[in-house]
């Protein structure tokens, strides 16, 4: 019974070196595991910088536009709600909720 029992500790130790060097490669050999936590806290910062950026970029846009055109609040209420739905849009994509669209390949005409 003894030579059982060594024999199975002798396998898991076998089992776990193979997990661990498994684990390891899939994990890209050398880069730290991050906690479900740590995980969450990046994608959290992720989203919310780019949901701001869209927002910034379309009220900016919407801005300038005014500035130059001189059509004062028009520009920029309706950039800055242009920045939203792409907020919104790229809050989506990023979070897998929507695909990101494929680039059709273009027909060779002879």
């Amino acid at each position: 019974m003894d030579e059982q029992g060594e024999s199975l500790d002798e396998r898991l130790k076998k089992l776990d070196s193979q997990l661990a060097s498994k684990k390891g490669k899939a994990n890209g050999d050398g880069e730290k595991e991050t906690s479900g936590r740590g995980k969450g806290y990046t994608t959290a910062v992720k989203l919310s910088s780019e949901f701001i950026a869209a927002i910034v970029t379309g009220a900016v846009l919407g801005y300038l536009l005014d500035y130059f055109l001189g059509t004062k609040p028009w520009g920029m209420v309706i950039f800055l709600l242009i920045g939203f739905a792409a907020a919104i849009l790229n809050m989506l994509r990023a979070s897998g909720y929507v695909e990101t669209p494929e680039p059709k390949p273009r027909d060779k005409k002879d």
